[in-house]
């Protein structure tokens, strides 16, 4: 029973921020307190090797942006807003991978993502697929139908299938959802023409569509004709895929895999799943079915926290607030989770066998120590412990925070717990 009450005024909370959420759409909170610097000793990792790749004035705007979302994060009265925002957001994944649109990083997920956590997924999955920054992650913008006007002119031509492929496989229907090579093909031909305006135009940088690069003629999507009519296909396309009962389940065990456990159980997919379709794709109702499923209490340290979890919650749980959020950006990239930085289109893994491997720990070991020498002897690791994992500490953790005289060495033994570690 103790872990079950562990979690429990954590999760209660979770329910109550979704019962009063806004119907409006949600306000990034957190301003960016000065210009971000460039000046950070790199780790050898995959999301600090994309970051020093950074051209100087791309870097400080993805610095700025960074930080004012960390801070947003740890300051926010509303958590669960923000795990939401990150969760959809890493399904929805746009990386400074792709260095050029660093910049638009920060944009991408307050315009497509935020105002839409607890509002209707396909009203997310519409501003996702229109806004400049996924279509040039996903090189969408420089998709030209073969048979369009603009290749009868003798322009360069040809259809890229990066954004259907990902929009079909990844954001809606899953890899197993049912379509195949040719669904692919026609996704990406009605996608073409939707793309941006050149930087170097006036409105530069904001989404249009062009009629003159889009292939021409109907389109078959998973057994369905769309007869031609330009940008009208994909919105047609977008509130069908939206409504498929593959794209209710791929959302509902990616919900329940980061909210219940690893591996899900699969009636808790199906509950949720049935509540996506119920409700036409609420998320608030849909994450309230996350959070509220029995599963998700019967074992409240199931999860791992990724990176970007355990640095906010250390920080919140402490109380402290940072005078430099540009570190806090530099501690994820130590621990491989830079903001925007996912290795590829799929985004960042939800399981822990993904965080925790020898050197992964090692890591976290070391940053935990580093925030113990920070605080010193302002905040007795006691204190901490008896507003976070008191009630699921076991014996062993008790012991060995009891047994040190070291105040630094007792905050490094908290933070690196096992029960801290989760949640």
């Amino acid at each position: 029973m103790g872990r079950f009450f562990a979690l429990r005024r954590e999760k209660i909370e979770d329910r109550r921020q979704v019962a009063e959420a806004p119907s409006r759409p949600i306000v990034m909170r957190g301003t960016v307190s000065e210009p971000a610097s460039a000046t950070i000793t790199e780790a050898p990792n995959a999301a600090a090797n994309a970051f020093s790749r950074l051209d100087q004035p791309i870097r400080e705007i993805y610095l700025s942006e960074t930080e004012a979302r960390t801070l947003a994060a740890i300051g926010s009265e509303t958590p669960l807003v923000e795990r939401l925002v990150a969760f959809w957001s890493n399904h929805f994944t746009v990386s400074i991978q792709r260095g050029e649109i660093a910049g638009l990083c920060g944009p991408f997920e307050r315009e497509a993502i935020r105002p839409y956590v607890l509002g209707r997924f396909h009203d997310m999955l519409s501003a996702v697929v229109r806004h400049p920054a996924m279509l040039l992650y996903l090189d969408n913008a420089r998709s030209i139908g073969p048979n369009s006007m603009a290749a009868g002119r003798g322009r360069n031509v040809g259809i890229n299938e990066n954004l259907g492929r990902e929009l079909l496989e990844l954001h809606t229907l899953g890899v197993k959802g049912g379509c195949g090579q040719h669904d692919v093909e026609a996704m990406a031909r009605m996608l073409t023409g939707w793309t941006v305006v050149p930087i170097a135009e006036p409105d530069g940088g904001r989404f249009y569509f062009e009629p003159r690069i889009h292939e021409p003629g109907p389109k078959t999507l998973l057994g369905v004709a769309y007869p031609e009519s330009g940008a009208e296909e994909t919105l047609a396309a977008l509130a069908a895929l939206s409504r498929h009962p593959s794209t209710a389940k791929h959302v509902a065990e990616k919900l329940a895999r980061h909210f219940i456990a690893d591996d899900p159980p699969p009636a808790a997919i199906e509950r949720i799943a049935a509540v996506f379709q119920r409700t036409g794709g609420d998320l608030k109702e849909v994450t309230r079915a996350a959070i509220e499923a029995p599963e998700a209490w019967a074992e409240p340290l199931a999860k791992v926290k990724a990176p970007q979890d355990y640095v906010v919650s250390l920080v919140r749980a402490t109380g402290m607030t940072p005078n430099d959020g540009k570190l806090l950006i530099q501690s994820l990239r130590m621990l491989d989770q830079g903001p925007f930085a996912a290795p590829s289109p799929a985004g960042w893994p939800d399981r822990g066998e993904d965080w925790l491997g020898p050197e992964a720990l090692m890591h976290r070991i070391e940053w935990a120590n580093a925030a113990a020498k920070k605080i010193g002897r302002s905040i007795p690791a006691e204190a901490i412990m008896a507003e976070t994992i008191a009630p699921v500490a076991a014996p062993q953790t008790r012991a060995a925070i009891a047994s040190s005289d070291d105040p630094v060495e007792k905050l490094t033994l908290l933070f690196a717990s096992r029960e801290f570690q989760r949640r």
